[in-house]
């Protein structure tokens, strides 16, 4: 069985990109905090004063989304049988690739701190050895290719009506990896949409992603035989 690779795309997370650091919404989080506003999350919570003028401001600061995806993930019997290959591809064309062992903490501010650290320097943790996770600068294209992926499987609220089963058996079939929008508002770019060579919609309203990641795990179980009893 080969496993079944899922991207995170256009993932609300970053640090506090330079253009708002003096900002008192962002000075006033960094006072607090003891940092440099460059070196923190971008949270709309904290910053969304601050934010408004942002490029693509509906789809930034929230990564919330992106903490409770991977800790379902991660965490999921797939992921446990070595069956998931996980990726983040942010907002602003970074990936972070994820070893499958790795242990998301369940506490928000720790997974806070430690984004905070891989943006920072590229890794985490940071020093010698193998990371357990690390970014590298590179759009969603360059990323198929690296993981050897043959076609996306974008889900969205525009796509076509299709069950996890479904999508799952075409993505397994054509070794497809599949695109899940990691954002709170808003569309994929058009150049996201011009990757895909199929786009779902798994239900009649709007999921949150964690829901839609939960649900294609699970019907890849089944679609595995994980839960089989012989």
């Amino acid at each position: 069985m080969k496993p079944l690779s899922i991207v995170l795309i256009e993932s609300s997370i970053e640090l506090v990109p330079e253009s708002i650091w003096g900002h008192p919404a962002v000075l006033n989080t960094a006072r607090r905090r003891r940092k440099k506003p460059g070196e923190m999350l971008l949270d709309k919570s904290l910053h969304y004063y601050a934010m408004k003028d942002l490029t693509n401001f509906e789809k930034r600061g929230r990564p919330d989304i992106v903490h409770i995806s991977l800790l379902n993930a991660l965490g999921s019997p797939l992921n446990k049988r070595g069956l998931l290959k996980l990726y983040v591809h942010t907002v602003n064309e970074l990936v972070i690739f994820i070893d499958p062992r790795t242990r998301i903490p369940r506490n928000y501010n720790r997974f806070v701190g430690l984004f905070e650290q891989l943006l920072k320097y590229g890794r985490a943790p940071p020093g010698a050895g193998e990371p357990l996770l690390y970014v590298k600068e590179m759009n969603l294209r360059s990323l198929l290719t690296e993981i050897g992926s043959k076609c996306l499987i974008l889900l969205s609220e525009e796509g076509v009506k299709a069950s996890p089963d479904r999508v799952i058996e075409e993505a397994c079939s054509a070794g497809c990896a599949i695109g899940i929008g990691c954002f709170p508002h808003g569309s994929f770019s058009e150049t996201t949409y011009s990757l895909a060579r199929s786009i779902y919609s798994i239900y009649s309203e709007v999921l949150e992603a964690w829901i839609v990641v939960s649900r294609i795990i699970e019907a890849c179980e089944r679609f595995y035989g994980i839960y089989s009893e012989t």
